[in-house]
């Protein structure tokens, strides 16, 4: 079992930064892809980012790709989500992911979610 908590939302104006963390429980957290997943108002939820074990893969949604960077801390069971350049679209509440198996794009373990306004 794998419990996952976010922090670093909050409200920033268009073309500002936030970095979201995503600590995780657990003593195999170094064996687990992490993911980043976003879910607007009224919209589906969205695949942001991920990374794999061993940090050497990253994947991007295309909207986020040059904005956005995915990195791990497997000695502080930690995941971030540095995101820069920020627009309004990018307004959402924020889920961090964790799954053990290498590959695939299901994910077993979801956090709470962390809440990302971006002002015009």
């Amino acid at each position: 079992q794998v419990q996952l908590v976010e922090s670093g939302g909050g409200l920033v104006q268009a073309g500002g930064s936030l970095r979201l963390s995503c600590v995780a429980s657990g003593r195999t957290f170094s064996r687990h892809k992490m993911g980043w997943f976003r879910q607007a108002p009224g919209k589906e939820r969205e695949f942001v980012s991920a990374i794999s074990w061993s940090d050497n893969d990253t994947y991007y949604a295309d909207s986020v790709k040059g904005r956005f960077t995915i990195s791990r801390d497997n000695a502080k069971n930690t995941v971030y989500l540095q995101m820069n350049s920020l627009k309004p679209e990018d307004t959402a509440v924020y889920y961090c992911a964790a799954d053990p198996r290498y590959s695939g794009s299901s994910y077993a373990y979801w956090g709470q979610g962390t809440q990302v306004t971006v002002s015009s």
